[in-house]
């Protein structure tokens, strides 16, 4: 988690009002803390509210309101625990009818927090229903808009969220509500987005670290295109999400319960051997660099130095018991936090040490061989590399819009969310196996040796310098 400051140019100095950006780039969104120095109001809060409360404890400001801009798809909210703790408002959609005490916010209702600020909610459906946007009001007007999953920085929340049969429609709400917030906000106001860093829920990737209205009038699809060209592009990009986004509205709608990061029960090697010999998801959080040197036999490489949460949540059957295994206490807490995000808290077992400490027989440890684009230039042209069999399948593990753009020559393509349910789709043989930059590849190399595959070679290199290293790719 970072984050940093954010008053001054965009804000209202005259009125010091200040927001703080709560990052959370493992699922690349942002909660944010706004205050004019003696009350704050809180932005979409992540479910560990812990770092909420310290934000708050930096400024010295007592918390008084709480709001949602929608009811979120890829994270549990820490909403209404924070308003418990704190006795803050707790502002949601009044169109969502949640059933947990709340203050119910519609169009242009204003949250009157201080004499300096105030939260005006203003209606903006698109990437959901019933969202809202707030801007954020001081002593002489508008400072900036929380958009949620509405305007993101050059691009907006995606649409399809609610099902295929409704993402035109919400398309076309996004482009209004686009251009309602432009006509209402003069160009120095800051536009702060919950999604959109990484966020599955951004329609395309966002670009920049801060924005104002007036930037995004001239890049945003939505400021710049027609509502026709706009809605064509939109659905045209969209790919698939997670899956685990399928529990997270529900959870959130219901009212989630308060987040629980005690410590899993322990594992000793014994048990681990038991757990992977019974196929069940053991976690190495250690970087792809350590697995591929050394693992244990069954185990999955879903290292905390990527996106550990993201994947490990769209790829188990909800449900499923995980123990995680790390070298120390703090990387299985790690990501102890980072699963509760995703509702996900209760484990099976915990286990830390090194592979060479938690294998109980040495005939446990395996090892994964890598090589770079260079190296599957060089077998593409039927080099014989030192120590590494010739591909005899090149597995692209990419998202479609990934492959769509550009792709080995004869690659298969199986992404890797679909990869445990196809696997019997690849033939034998030595499979190299790649990504974008070496991290997916590990897990699927991961997933191809749990099935008893142990030829698998792991690409482990930028897919944005295959072609500049030689690499055969195919037509455009």
């Amino acid at each position: 988690m970072t984050s940093n400051v954010v008053s001054g140019q965009g804000g209202d100095p005259a009125g010091g009002l200040t927001v703080e950006v709560i990052e959370t780039s493992s699922l690349g969104d942002r909660s944010y803390l706004a205050t004019d120095g003696e009350v704050a109001v809180l932005v979409d809060p992540q479910r560990d509210i812990d770092r909420v409360i310290a934000a708050a404890g930096r400024h010295d400001v007592r918390i008084v309101a709480i709001v949602e801009t929608h009811v979120h798809n890829d994270y549990v909210s820490g909403g209404l625990e924070l308003s418990r703790v704190t006795g803050a408002e707790y502002g949601v959609a009044a169109a969502d009818n949640a059933p947990f005490r709340h203050r119910p916010l519609a169009d242009g209702e204003v949250m009157t927090l201080s004499d300096q600020m105030r939260l005006r909610a203003v209606a903006t459906p698109g990437h959901t229903f019933h969202h809202l946007s707030y801007v954020l009001e001081g002593g002489q007007g508008a400072v900036g808009v929380f958009t949620g999953g509405s305007l993101l920085y050059g691009t907006t929340g995606r649409t399809d969220l609610l099902g295929e049969d409704h993402s035109e429609e919400l398309a076309r709400h996004q482009h209004a509500s686009a251009r309602k917030l432009a006509d209402m906000l003069p160009d120095g106001a800051r536009i702060w987005p919950t999604h959109g860093f990484g966020s599955f829920c951004a329609a395309t990737p966002s670009s920049g670290e801060s924005a104002t209205m007036g930037e995004q009038r001239v890049v945003n699809p939505a400021l710049t295109l027609g509502e026709h060209e706009f809605v064509e592009q939109t659905l045209a990009g969209l790919d698939a999400y997670p899956a685990y986004y399928a529990h997270m509205g529900v959870k959130n709608l219901a009212g989630p319960e308060p987040i629980d990061l005690r410590e899993p029960d322990r594992a000793d090697k014994h048990e681990l051997a038991k757990r992977l010999d019974a196929g069940e998801w053991v976690i190495d959080l250690r970087s792809r660099k350590a697995y591929v040197i050394s693992h244990l036999a069954g185990i999955i490489s879903l290292g905390l130095d990527g996106a550990m949460v993201t994947w490990l949540g769209w790829l188990i059957d909800w449900g499923t018991p995980i123990t995680l295994v790390g070298e120390t206490r703090d990387e299985v807490a790690e990501a102890q936090r980072e699963l509760a995000r995703i509702g996900i808290d209760k484990f099976a077992a915990a286990a830390t040490g090194k592979p060479e400490e938690l294998a109980a027989d040495p005939a446990q440890l395996r090892s994964t061989a890598t090589a770079s684009f260079t190296d599957l230039a060089a077998a593409q042209s039927g080099q014989q590399l030192s120590g590494l069999p010739l591909p005899e399948v090149i597995l692209d593990v990419r998202t479609n819009n990934e492959y769509r753009t550009s792709h080995v020559d004869s690659a298969v393509h199986i992404p890797l969310y679909e990869l445990t349910r196809r696997v019997e789709e690849l033939p034998p043989g030595t499979i190299w196996v790649h990504c974008g930059s070496g991290y997916r590849a590990a897990v699927a190399a991961s997933l191809l040796e749990r099935t008893g595959r142990t030829d698998v070679i792991v690409v482990d290199d930028y897919f944005d310098d295959a072609a500049d290293s030689g690499v055969r790719m195919a037509d455009a």
